[in-house]
């Protein structure tokens, strides 16, 4: 599935202008449908539409249950597949379909919060943001890591992103171990799809919680980030760009180490310092 696509673009100077091929991500809608109910009464319903960046389409939509809380676990999910009863041969891959096992009951007036805007919009009131939050425990202590390789963390992440290079126009979020190493890397257009993608692969290898890693976004710390880490259990969380208000609220109540501006070697930690060694 390409995640690329090729253009022609005029490029303008001071002095001149020339036509030039170039690359852009490709951003396409993902309809995520669930199938629920029992053995003889099967139900299906479309439960969210996301802009994304074709590829890896069933780590997306896992982690997306995941971390919305709609599952707790990978076996409770019977199978995921493309949709094939979909009308235009464009649409076959835009739309993938998450069979739930029989016994998985859903609370339907609370899986509403799941059809807010996300993102740039905002949550407004507090009303609103009680509706769209997702109980997890509380992260442990037990991890910490040191100063001197979070340093290293934005150009090991930036090195591996292989589409940006091209491109410069998709988000990566990086899963790291305590040494810096590069666990595993998702790209896409948006920061909360990358985010689900790579908490999909490790829900699919049953490996959540993570609680013995951190995660690097390359743009700012949202409250969505936030709480989908603290689903999956990651007791750190690194973005190369500010954090919300809110995004530091949620962290310390989670007991979450957050951390902003993680670049030029430095950064700023809005709580759960205790986790970070060797500061100075």
């Amino acid at each position: 599935m390409r995640s690329v696509n090729s253009v022609h673009i005029v490029k303008q100077s001071w002095t001149e202008r020339t036509e030039v091929p170039d690359l852009l991500a490709i951003e396409e809608p993902l309809e995520i449908r669930i199938g629920f109910g029992s053995i003889s009464d099967r139900h299906q319903r479309s439960l969210s539409v996301t802009m994304r960046t074709p590829g890896h389409d069933f780590e997306l939509a896992s982690g997306f249950l995941f971390t919305e809380g709609i599952i707790q676990h990978f076996d409770q999910i019977e199978s995921i597949k493309y949709c094939e009863d979909v009308g235009k041969q464009e649409e076959k891959e835009n739309v993938v379909r998450v069979e739930l096992k029989p016994e998985v009951k859903i609370d339907f007036e609370k899986l509403q919060r799941h059809f807010y805007t996300s993102s740039s919009c905002g949550v407004c009131g507090k009303s609103s943001i009680d509706s769209v939050r997702v109980v997890c425990q509380k992260i442990e202590d037990q991890f910490s890591m040191s100063a001197s390789v979070i340093h290293q963390l934005p150009d090991a992440l930036q090195k591996a992103q292989k589409v940006f290079e091209y491109t410069g126009g998709l988000h990566a979020v990086g899963l790291f171990n305590n040494k810096g190493e590069l666990i595993l890397l998702r790209e896409d257009v948006g920061r909360h799809n990358a985010l689900d993608k790579v908490i999909g692969v490790v829900l699919f290898k049953k490996e959540v919680p993570l609680s013995n890693y951190i995660l690097l976004v390359s743009g700012r710390a949202s409250f969505e980030l936030v709480q989908k880490a603290a689903v999956a259990g990651i007791p750190v969380l690194a973005a190369v760009g500010a954090p919300s208000s809110l995004a530091v609220d949620l962290a310390k109540e989670f007991g979450m180490t957050l951390l902003g501006f993680v670049r030029d070697q430095r950064f700023n930690i809005y709580c759960g310092e205790q986790r970070i060694t060797s500061i100075g």
